[in-house]
């Protein structure tokens, strides 16, 4: 399986350092990663990131006329409404989820999933409680690109 990892770096509690974010900047190019920013497209921009992110609860409308063509705009998205919200801030591709997850009773599952995903033309990328377990289940969906914690986690934690 070839391996392109993509980080988000996502801190809506503090103030961004500046200093911390090159230095998140400077790993990730030297280990051949993305590296994308959650809400904040002007540092993101200034700081020469791979991109932005915008989660589902961001609404705004970002202006995307004078960035560069190889910066992306990624979103996520639980279901319709947002999905067409996120098409709206042009997304180039958009995380749904979540697919899996046993503890969440609004998990969207493979049927779900697949209607959403028929919906848009957008980029979809699988989130949300892919494990070990249920991964080969995406190669029965089409889906050729995740976004997961735990399962990054427990590859590199080996």
């Amino acid at each position: 399986m070839k391996k392109n990892i993509s980080l988000i770096y996502r801190n809506y509690n503090e103030k961004l350092n500046l200093q911390y974010l090159k230095e998140i900047r400077d790993f990730c190019k030297s280990k051949g990663l993305k590296i994308y920013l959650a809400n904040n497209l002007k540092v993101a921009v200034k700081l020469k990131f791979d991109g932005i992110y915008i989660p589902s609860f961001n609404k705004k409308i970002i202006g995307s006329k004078n960035l560069r063509k190889d910066f992306l705009i990624i979103g996520s998205a639980h279901n319709l409404t947002e999905i067409r919200e996120k098409e709206k801030q042009g997304v180039n591709s958009l995380l749904l989820s979540p697919i899996f997850h046993k503890e969440n009773k609004k998990a969207l599952g493979l049927y779900k999933f697949i209607n959403l995903q028929k919906l848009t033309k957008t980029n979809i990328v699988a989130l949300g409680g892919i494990n070990q377990k249920n991964i080969n289940k995406l190669s029965l969906i089409k889906i050729n690109q995740f976004a997961s914690i735990s399962y990054i986690k427990n590859i590199y934690a080996k």
